[in-house]
């Protein structure tokens, strides 16, 4: 039955990073320690994470920006620092539910106040804004999606663009993140075994992904990223207080 439920929230979580292009760790990880310990549910996600933005990257590399993912990824780097330092020295209820809560704010905003800021080419002010942040809330919990989130919606990328251009920034970091866990002796036998068995629902759900992400018409798709941000940002509340 483990084995069963682990390969139902691999596909729920790929199909929903696949079709969003960000959020597969927030639905999988709290719903893998159900299962897992979470030395093994952390390692798993990342590695699957890997997968997802590989197979991304190599179907649609023609649809990235890649001068975009170029420096959000150098000014995330330049972020993970404080990022750990959060996690070390801060409150972690009061940081994620704060987080949550303007993640729920900022989403509003952007789905009922339609005049909301565009940015018609690259700003190297707002891609180290939201590279930084991405760094820093990616390094103290793993959520660098948010402000990604925020950086595409400033630039209006298309569904088909936002998702592949957040997939060639989550593959460098997710392997420098795998690289790590070897390092500390976490990619265990256990976490092989399970990641080679979630690979059988993962790939099939990232190309019913990306079928689902080519429906999507360019004025409806932030509609429902936002929702989905809401619903994410509800779970990493929930997750923190109960």
């Amino acid at each position: 039955m483990t084995i069963f439920f682990i390969l139902i929230i691999s596909f729920v979580a790929s199909l929903v990073r696949s079709t969003l292009g960000f959020g597969e760790s927030l639905i999988a990880v709290p719903l893998f320690v159900l299962f897992l310990p979470i030395e093994v549910a952390v390692p798993l996600s990342v590695m699957l994470s890997v997968v997802i933005a590989l197979v991304i990257v190599v179907q649609d590399h023609t649809k990235i920006h890649f001068n975009s993912a170029k420096w959000l990824i150098f000014y995330a780097i330049l972020g993970v620092p404080l990022g750990i330092v959060i996690l070390l020295y801060a409150n972690e209820t009061v940081v994620k539910v704060g987080l949550g809560m303007l993640l729920i704010v900022y989403s509003l905003y952007s789905l009922y106040f339609k005049r909301n800021k565009r940015l018609d080419s690259d700003s190297k002010l707002w891609l180290f804004v939201c590279g930084f942040l991405s760094g820093v809330f990616g390094g103290a919990y793993g959520l660098n999606g948010p402000p990604l989130v925020v950086y595409g919606n400033l630039r209006q990328w298309s569904p088909k663009y936002f998702r592949a251009t957040l997939q060639a920034y989550f593959l460098p970091v997710s392997l420098i993140s795998v690289v790590g866990y070897y390092a500390k002796g976490l990619v265990t036998t256990e976490v092989n075994n399970y990641f080679v068995m979630s690979l059988a629902t993962t790939i099939p759900a990232v190309f019913l992904g990306r079928y689902l992400n080519h429906q999507l018409k360019d004025g409806t798709f932030f509609r429902y990223v936002f929702l989905g941000l809401i619903l994410i940002s509800f779970i990493l509340i929930l997750s923190t207080l109960l």
